[in-house]
C-alpha cells in the first residue's frame, strides 16, 4: 500500500488517513532537531499512538543514551553515535537535503530513511536562480555602489547579460535541478539535464558533457558530494569562454583552485557559488574579494517555514511507517542520493 503524498508551496500538508497502530511495545522517537515550542507540541500532539518522542537537550551525554534506545530519528546525529547504537532503527528522517557527513555509514537495508530534498528543492532553485539574475543585470554591482553612494549609471549598461536565449547545462536531474530547469525555460532558455542514468537528461556520459561544454553559456551544478571534484580543470577549460558557473549542490564537488584561477585570467565571466569547499568560508580566501562572484553563504533551501516542512514531513512518514506504507522522499544513506 502506497501512502499518498500531499506536497504544496507551504509545507507537507499532514493528513492522518490510517488509524493507530496497537503495539506491545513502546516506540521511542529520538528528536535532534531544534525547533519552536508550538512545533514541539506538534510533534507530541500528533504521533500515533504507541510511540514516545524525547528531545535533544543540553546535555550529550544523554542525547547519546535518548538516540542509542531510539527506533526512529528525526535529525542529523554526529555519525559516530551510530557505532555503538543499541536499537535496531526504523525509520530515520535527516533534516537536510544533504548528508554527505553520512558517507561509509551502514546500517540495517530496512532501516527507510528520508531526507529533505523535495522539501528544499525549491528554495535553492529559487536562491540560485536569483544569484543568476543577480549577476547577469549587474545587481551585485549597483548594490555595493548604492552602499556608497555612488552613481555610474550609463557606464555599467554594457557589462550587463540577459538570461533569455541562453544555453543552459544542469549538471544533475533530482529535484532541485527540475525546478531549476521550469524556471529557467520560463525565461526563454535552451536547457538540458546532465545525469547518468536519468530519463530526462540529454547528456549522459563526461564525454559527452566535454564536448558540449564549448557551446554552453551557463554550467548549474546540483550534484551531491559523491561526486568529488567533478567539476575540475579540465571541466573548467573546457568551458565556453566568458560564460557563468553556478553552484548550489556541494562544495566539494568543484575543484575551487582551478575555479577560482579561470576567473582570475578572464575565462569564466562570473560565478554564483550557494557553496564552497570550506564553510565558513575563510577571512583570508580570495572568493571574498572577487567582483564577478555571488556568495549566498550556503542559504539556498532557508525560508521563514523550513521548520514547519521538517515537522510536517516526519509525521507525515511516521504515520506511513506505523500503518506499513511507503514513506515520502525515501534515499539510500549507502548510494549517496
Amino acid at each position: 500500500m502506497t501512502f499518498p503524498q500531499y506536497h504544496s508551496t507551504e509545507g507537507y500538508n499532514f493528513i492522518s488517513l490510517y488509524p493507530s497502530p496497537t503495539y506491545s511495545s513502546v516506540m521511542n522517537i529520538y528528536c535532534h532537531s531544534n525547533f519552536e515550542a508550538p512545533l514541539v507540541s506538534r510533534l507530541e500532539n500528533d504521533i500515533p499512538r504507541g510511540y514516545t518522542i524525547d528531545f535533544k537537550g543540553e546535555q550529550e551525554e544523554n542525547n547519546r543514551k535518548l538516540f542509542s534506545k531510539a527506533e526512529v530519528v528525526l535529525g542529523n546525529p554526529p555519525m559516530d553515535w551510530f557505532a555503538n547504537k543499541e536499537t535496531k532503527l526504523v525509520y530515520w528522517q535527516l533534516e537536510s537535503a544533504g548528508f554527505d557527513q553520512y558517507q561509509g555509514l551502514i546500517i540495517d537495508p530496512s532501516t527507510k530513511v528520508a531526507n529533505m530534498g523535495a522539501w528544499f528543492g525549491r528554495p535553492c532553485s529559487e536562491t540560485i536562480v536569483g544569484g543568476i539574475l543577480a549577476l547577469y543585470r549587474g545587481l551585485h554591482t549597483l548594490t555595493k555602489l548604492q552602499i556608497r553612494t555612488e552613481w555610474v549609471g550609463h557606464a555599467i549598461r554594457k557589462d550587463l547579460r540577459l538570461l533569455f536565449n541562453e544555453r543552459v547545462v544542469i549538471l544533475g536531474a533530482g529535484t532541485i535541478g527540475m525546478v531549476i530547469k521550469d524556471i529557467l525555460v520560463g525565461f526563454g532558455c535552451h536547457v538540458q539535464l546532465f545525469a547518468r542514468t536519468s530519463p530526462q537528461a540529454k547528456i549522459t556520459s563526461r564525454e559527452d558533457l566535454l564536448q558540449a561544454l564549448p557551446e554552453i553559456d551557463l554550467v548549474i551544478n546540483t550534484l551531491p558530494g559523491t561526486a568529488l571534484n567533478f567539476v575540475d580543470e579540465t571541466f573548467i577549460s573546457s568551458m565556453k569562454p566568458d560564460s557563468v558557473y553556478a553552484n548550489v549542490g556541494r562544495g566539494s564537488t568543484t575543484d575551487e583552485k582551478a575555479l577560482i584561477q579561470a576567473l582570475e585570467r578572464g575565462h569564466l565571466a562570473g560565478a554564483v557559488l550557494d557553496v564552497t569547499e570550506t564553510e565558513p568560508l575563510p577571512e583570508e580566501h580570495p572568493l571574498w574579494k572577487m567582483p564577478q562572484v555571488i556568495l549566498s553563504q550556503h542559504t539556498g533551501g532557508g525560508h521563514r517555514n523550513e521548520h514547519v516542512g521538517k515537522v510536517d514531513l516526519f509525521l507525515t512518514n511516521i504515520h506511513a511507517v506505523a500503518s506499513g506504507c511507503d514513506i515520502m522522499d525515501r534515499i539510500d544513506i549507502s548510494r549517496g542520493y
